[in-house]
């Protein structure tokens, strides 16, 4: 098998490419993602309900591997303009909506396009109307909840827009990020490796492919393109570009409230990824919900997560080995949250008799967890939404409002207290 980074082409709807969720717990929803990895030998390009599969090649190979069928020569528009018996300009003129062509040509083009099975490449989409009718995104993980969310947003926004949509994701990139932050966040690790990986995407996208790229959870913290841009989550409180975010802090503040309300005074927290601007701000919240509720600050009580399951495995089993445990643990998101439900288990600890959980997002699978997970929904998928509509409109050179307390350049999403049934009054 070859390892390779991912690249899809995709309008078809994202709900049909995870399992059943009926029935999931905690173990089966880590193994709900959409890869486990990227070690594969076939790219499908999926567009307008049609896909088409191609072989890998690898730089200086001449032909595909030796066990996959030859495909057929690409047809070309000097094809569909010999069958059709016009000139290549004629078929141009069609393909751009040209009204100046009779009515009885433009119909026999369409028809001879239809059978042939031609498409124009984006390149020669982009030379000929500057518009390739494609947006980009760059998210580090396909395979997460937490992007599938996004993409499932920015899919309903694609499918009102006629656009269509290329998600760029790196398993690489995904793995220098675990190794560089992992344990390290907050210590002055060096991702520039990362951001430089992100930044050349954009580059590589915004060189004429797409229309604008949308780009998720950033490691870098600027980004050189004349291109329209848009981030989701950003890592800079302050964005050069346009930018959708959550009320992370206000989110995190009502978790904390609900907990101290129920009377827990020992609480504990697992925070996301402290690049992130959503991470600091929930972090902040967290502490600021202590000092509303009159209880002191406890180091102790405090673990550096980066948003995975497999980091807050060792966050929780930290806190819960405490000989003064938590009684309650406030996660970052609610992948984090599900890595303490495991590691409550494997200490004997019932939830919410021994242990409240709150986390944040309120993924679709939080409900699926045994007890359902109280937590904070940020609305993600009307963030990827929200995103690719701002993004539009910037394509389009049109203005749009995005002044809000939080800065100029960012669109705000409110946040809501979602509670089910994982946390209780401190008995």
């Amino acid at each position: 098998m070859i390892e390779i980074e991912f690249l899809a082409l995709t309008r078809l709807c994202l709900d049909q490419q995870i399992p059943n969720r009926r029935g999931l717990n905690e173990k089966s929803f880590r193994n709900s993602r959409i890869f486990s990895f990227l070690s594969i030998d076939i790219i499908v390009f999926f567009c307008n309900n049609y896909h088409i599969t191609l072989p890998v090649m690898l730089p200086g190979t001449l032909s595909p591997k030796k066990n996959m069928k030859h495909t057929r020569k690409p047809i070309t528009i000097q094809d569909v303009a010999r069958t059709a018996g016009v000139s290549v300009s004629t078929v141009s003129r069609v393909l751009n909506g040209k009204v100046d062509v009779a009515e009885e040509t433009t119909q026999k083009v369409k028809a001879v396009i239809k059978q042939l099975g031609y498409t124009s490449s984006l390149a020669a989409r982009g030379m000929r109307s500057h518009r390739t009718n494609v947006i980009g995104m760059i998210i580090p993980d396909v395979a997460s909840p937490y992007c599938h969310e996004i993409m499932r947003g920015v899919n309903q926004a694609i499918a009102q827009l006629d656009q269509d949509l290329l998600i760029y994701t790196s398993g690489s990139w995904d793995a220098k990020l675990d190794k560089e932050l992992r344990g390290k966040i907050g210590g002055g690790a060096d991702i520039e490796n990362v951001a430089h990986y992100e930044r050349s995407h954009v580059t590589l996208l915004n060189g004429g492919i797409t229309d604008g790229v949308i780009v998720v959870t950033p490691t870098s913290t600027y980004f050189s393109t004349p291109a329209p841009l848009v981030i989701i989550d950003p890592n800079n409180e302050t964005p050069d570009f346009p930018a959708v975010i959550s009320t992370n802090h206000k989110g995190a503040i009502s978790a904390m409230s609900y907990l101290t309300g129920l009377g827990h005074r020992r609480i504990g927290c697992i925070t996301g990824r402290l690049t992130l601007a959503s991470a600091k701000q929930r972090f902040q919240g967290y502490k600021d919900g202590l000092a509303a509720a009159g209880i002191p600050e406890d180091e102790e009580l405090v673990a550096i997560g980066d948003y995975t399951i497999e980091v807050a495995l060792t966050c929780a089993r930290k806190l819960l080995s405490l000989a003064d445990r938590p009684t309650a643990i406030f996660a970052a998101n609610d992948m984090s949250a599900t890595g303490v439900y495991q590691v409550a288990r494997e200490f004997g600890l019932e939830i919410p008799g021994d242990l409240s959980v709150i986390g944040f997002d309120n993924l679709p699978e939080a409900t699926y967890l045994n007890p359902p997970l109280t937590t904070i929904d940020q609305f993600i998928e009307k963030m990827g939404t929200v995103a690719t509509e701002m993004l539009m409109q910037l394509v389009k050179g049109e203005s749009f409002p995005t002044k809000s307390a939080e800065g100029d350049n960012l669109c705000v999403i409110p946040t809501e207290l979602v509670i089910r049934n994982s946390c209780s009054p401190i008995s």
